[in-house]
């Protein structure tokens, strides 16, 4: 299966660099083909400017502002995303990349007529996220856990009907030991592996 890695962390040294190496692996020794963006490395431009906001409604797929990463969702037949949960949700630099890269006529058209959303992702049959959280998982949900909500029910609906979809979560971060992350990294990988 194809698989895109969209990565996001500014720590080059950080757990985060150590999560998305573990995915990698795990995706490749699954039999997998993949692709990385790492949006930090690349200088991603998360800022949506004035002239692309004003066109973003209309705008064709020439017109992409980053049409390599628009080749790159086109190519894939699964999605994971790697990023540290931020405030409970995603960092600044993944929204602004879902908010200048998920455009219409590449992830979603809107019908004139009934105004409904018609999904264009639905080569993607398998979802994954892997993230870090310093609050524990019960206040993660009681606070209702906007990021994953964004990625596994927002983004979800663009997908294949049945797609598959596994949400990974070190909760605690702050306060993590060698031990819960070396054990999260060993489930990380086991994941996948059978993603």
């Amino acid at each position: 299966m194809r698989i895109l890695v969209i990565f996001c962390h500014p720590v080059p040294e950080s757990y985060g660099t150590a999560l998305r190496d573990t995915v990698m692996k795990g995706l490749a020794e699954g039999g997998n083909e993949t692709r990385l963006i790492d949006l930090y490395a690349e200088k991603f431009d998360p800022v949506m400017g004035c002239e692309e906001r004003r066109t973003y409604n209309d705008m064709k797929s020439h017109q992409h502002p980053v049409p390599d990463h628009a080749a790159h969702l086109a190519w894939a037949e699964g999605l994971v995303f790697v990023y540290p949960t931020w405030w409970y949700g995603l960092p600044a630099m993944l929204k602004g990349w879902l908010d200048r890269v998920w455009t219409p006529e590449i992830t979603f058209s809107i019908a004139p007529d009934t105004k409904r959303i018609r999904p264009l992702m639905t080569h993607i049959r398998k979802l994954g996220v892997v993230t870090t959280c310093g609050a524990p998982r019960w206040w993660s949900y009681l606070v209702g856990h906007p990021g994953k909500r964004t990625i596994m029910r927002g983004m979800r609906a663009l997908f294949a009907r049945r797609c598959k979809t596994v949400f990974l979560a070190h909760y605690l971060m702050d306060v993590s030991t060698p031990q819960s992350r070396a054990a999260f990294l060993g489930r990380v990988e086991r994941e996948m592996r059978r993603f």
